[in-house]
Formats: C-alpha cells, structure tokens, sequence
C-alpha cells in the first residue's frame, strides 16, 4: 500500500506512463385450471471452495525467497521484482491461464503488470481480483504486499484445478509500482481501448490481508462487492469495520476514478488498534496493525496466519460468488 498523501487524490499522484455485473387467485366459480408441468430449478451459483492457507504461505515463502535472493526488496525497477512477476507468471502459464506482461516506465525504470484471463466466460463482463506485487526498497514486503499476491494467485490457480466455469469472464492481476503512485493499475486502466472500463462489472482489490495485528476492514465502495464481504464474515461471526485507512491509496482507486466497480479487503497498516477493535478481534491495543509497514521487518514472521486464511477464503468466496 502506498503511502498518504494529504490533499492529494490518486489521480494527483499517479505517474504519467506510456506505452498499453402472481400467483392468481384460483376462481371458486369454475374448475382449477390444468397445472404447468413443474419448471427445472434455476442453476445454483457454485460453492466456493476452501483456499489452502498452506498453499498461500508457500507462495509467500517463494516471495521472501526472491527478495533474498536480490538484495532483500521486490521493488519497482528492482531485479526482485521482475523475477516475481517471472515467478508467477510460469505457475499461472502452466495452470492453462492466457497471461500478458504489460510494460510501463516509472522514475526511469520499466514496470510490469501480470494479467491472467481464464477461458470463458462473457468478457462483457468481466469479474478482475488483483493486489500489488512490489514491496518498498526498504524490505522483502510480505504482508505489504506478498499477503493479497499470494491470496489472488491461489484462488487463480483453484479456479484452474476446479476447471471452474463462470457464466462471467475472470481475469487476475498483479500490480507494479504501487508503492510509488499506483502506477501499474493507473496504466492499465488508461490504456483499456474506449469503452472497455464498462466491460470490468467489478474490480477485487487485495492489499495488506495479514497484518500481525489484524483487523478486518472492506471497502464500502460498491454497495453489492461491499455486500459480499460483509456476509461472508457473517457467517463467521466476525464483525467488520469500513475501510477509512487505505481509502484511495491502493490499486481500486483507478477503476473506481474510471466507474468501476469497486471493492476489497485490508487489515491495518500504521494506524493503531484501539482497545475496542482489540476486544472484538483480538490482538493488542495501542499498537499499529502492522508495525513492521513499509519496512525491513516485512518478513515472513510478519503475518497473521488467522487472518491470511479467512482473508484468502474470502476472496475465493467474492470471486465464486460475483462471477457466477
């Protein structure tokens, strides 16, 4: 997630680029009328399934791997981050999704975003879930963002083991440059051909859903993404609160500056938990969501594994149930 700043939207501080949802009362004067035949049930939308929180923490672990492997960080322009994108590219390629890389030039560096679009579908109407995949300079960036990464990449690769066929087109992305600007997303959503933004029925955004001092957060955006959520943490008895911390500071708010549809899921950053979130979620008042945020410390000790599994079922559940 990047960082706040005051007084500006994120249409300011996005970084020019180039390049790419009778019965009728039955007469007692004159005999019942001849019953239709009974009509098939309407499809039911299928269940989602459980995402393996195991399979996330190993794709972290892949994470934290190549940040060690270049130099401890997975930034823009950084070799850490082109052999992320590389890295889940190859998992993606061999799940039978169609990937692209979609270039961009940010601070005299080349980005990328990862796009995954799986086959079928009406790309009418098309469901996206996506997170950022660049960390800061300043660590490996595991909750921030390797946590939504990880999340959006298992649900991907679900989707390809379930052969999963929703009536809606599904495509997943991976965001560079977020942490300077929201650069990849504002790319992409600047370079879809006239018209195209009216095809996406609604934009799934994933950044930061493990902090060690979890808190649960959606984004009251869109009123039927933000619906989806909110019952599917019903079910689990876990009251949520409204998204204000990382209100326009990740990768929905291009689509919604576009009217997109919007919606997603966070956990805390720098704010500090207050002793009434701490008794309805537990964790420790009066300390930040995530004291390790934008720092060194963002390793693979710094997740809530609790909130990594619902967080993770949870947009499995979003993507099941807005695409069906």
């Amino acid at each position: 997630m990047k960082l706040s700043v005051p007084g500006r939207t994120a249409a300011a501080v996005a970084v020019a680029v180039a390049g790419l949802l009778t019965t009728s009362a039955i007469s007692t004067a004159a005999p019942a009328p001849k019953a239709d035949a009974p009509k098939a049930d309407a499809p039911k939308a299928a269940a989602a399934p459980d995402i393996s929180v195991a399979n996330v923490k190993a794709h972290l672990a892949d994470l934290q791997s190549v940040a060690d492997a270049n130099g401890g960080n997975r930034a823009h322009g950084s070799a850490g981050y082109k052999a992320s994108v590389d890295h889940l590219k190859k998992k993606l390629d061999e799940a039978g999704f169609t990937t692209s890389v979609q270039e961009f030039t940010a601070g005299g560096d080349t980005g990328y975003n990862l796009i995954a679009d799986w086959p079928g579908g009406d790309e009418s109407k098309t469901v996206m879930a996506g997170a950022h995949l660049d960390s800061v300079s300043d660590g490996p960036g595991i909750n921030d963002n390797g946590s939504g990464s990880a999340a959006v990449l298992e649900t991907a690769l679900t989707v390809a083991r379930e052969q999963y066929k929703p009536t809606k087109h599904l495509r997943f992305a991976w965001w560079g440059a977020e942490e300077i600007g929201l650069v990849g997303s504002s790319h992409y959503v600047d370079s879809l051909p006239g018209g195209d933004s009216s095809k996406i029925s609604g934009y799934l955004n994933f950044d930061m859903i493990s902090s060690p001092n979890a808190g649960y957060f959606v984004y009251d955006d869109d009123p039927t993404i933000e619906k989806t959520f909110k019952d599917y943490y019903a079910g689990l008895n876990i009251a949520t609160e409204p998204d204000d911390e990382g209100d326009g500071r990740s990768d929905h708010a291009p689509f919604q500056q576009a009217g997109v549809p919007v919606g997603g899921l966070f956990t805390g950053a720098e704010t500090t938990k207050s002793a009434a979130q701490a008794q309805k979620w537990g964790g420790t008042a009066g300390e930040p969501f995530d004291k390790c945020y934008h720092s060194s410390c963002d390793g693979a000790s710094n997740i809530d594994e609790t909130a990594l599994d619902r967080n993770s079922d949870a947009v499995a559940y979003a993507v099941w149930g807005l695409s069906s």
